[in-house]
């Protein structure tokens, strides 16, 4: 059973790894996006950002030194992504429901790197140093993220099945595969927490399993609850990257490739290849006047009017 969870949980590990990585290649070799221009880009200078402006708004602005704040775009990734800001601002009510969720998710990951980091020091160093107050400290800290995170993460994807299943806007464009990832969560860390609070005296808790995984200690005694929590979660943390919930590799891509692009044409030589390949792809559209019908080049339709073919 010991070796079966710790199978599971590095596989989990790996696959997860392994699937980002890759959707993130994917994005980065996409093709060229159609860019948003959209104003104020936040590592443009402060005082363009205050007003909406660009650097299109110099004299020959092609001569002038072009500056990248990254300070700027931090200001707003970091409350974005922490946060949720946006949704918050458009639609306060699933805000409440899915800031829990994503809240938790991320004590969740803070606890398993604290747990990590724990136990390669006990490898490390011993052992004896937890029992000190440094190491129950330490350990109660964890302890304390990893629970609060389960919670928040539960009760967030409970409330976000309720919106989807009740909330006739949500509803009206809800699939099975977003009820089936919901459930998945609630099943996966709802096993997970359940079988950690009711685990018997004397096995094993999540330090001492962490460290049992470093080290591949078999004598390691994991309760069958607690077991098929972890499993579970090693599977899910292993099905996320491979579906659409892999939007936050996404949201990278589509505020700095889409939104925030505002890179000049000039002489690269790089934008020059990926409009030379979106200009030779060849659509199909459903849309009539658009003309996509998979022999025009993206190049033929956007320099034919479709107006004047019309009236011809």
């Amino acid at each position: 059973m010991t070796v079966l969870v710790y199978t599971a949980i590095a596989l989990g590990s790996l696959v997860f790894v392994i699937a980002s990585a890759a959707r993130a290649v994917l994005y980065a070799r996409s093709p060229m996006h159609l860019r948003w221009e959209l104003y104020p880009v936040p590592h443009e200078h402060p005082d363009r950002v205050s007003h909406g402006g660009s650097y299109f708004e110099q004299s020959e602005w092609w001569k002038q030194p072009r500056e990248r704040r990254f300070r700027g775009e931090l200001a707003v990734m970091v409350p974005e992504v922490l946060f949720l800001k946006a949704l918050r601002e458009h639609n306060p009510k699933l805000w409440r429901r899915s800031f829990p969720f994503h809240g938790g998710l991320y004590l969740l990951a803070g606890a398993g790197a604290g747990l990590l980091v724990l136990a390669a020091v006990s490898r490390l160093a011993g052992t004896a140093w937890l029992d000190g107050a440094a190491g129950h400290v330490a350990r109660w800290t964890v302890a304390g993220v990893g629970a609060a995170g389960l919670a928040l993460a539960v009760s967030g994807a409970l409330a976000l099945l309720h919106r989807r299943m009740q909330d006739p806007a949500l509803r009206a464009f809800t699939t099975a595969g977003d009820i089936f990832n919901l459930l998945f969560f609630v099943m996966a860390l709802g096993t997970l927490g359940a079988g950690y609070a009711a685990r018997p005296p004397g096995s094993a808790d999540a330090l001492g399993i962490a460290i049992g995984i470093l080290s591949w200690d078999a004598s390691v005694q994991v309760p069958r609850v607690l077991a098929a929590g972890l499993v579970a979660t090693a599977a899910l943390a292993a099905y996320i990257p491979l579906t659409h919930m892999s939007h936050f590799i996404g949201k990278y891509f589509t505020y700095h490739a889409i939104r925030w692009d505002d890179a000049p044409f000039g002489d690269s030589r790089k934008m020059s290849v990926a409009l030379a390949a979106s200009l030779a792809q060849r659509p199909t559209w459903a849309a009539e006047h658009m003309k996509a019908d998979g022999h025009s080049t993206w190049a033929d339709v956007v320099t034919t009017n479709p107006t004047d073919e019309a009236g011809r």
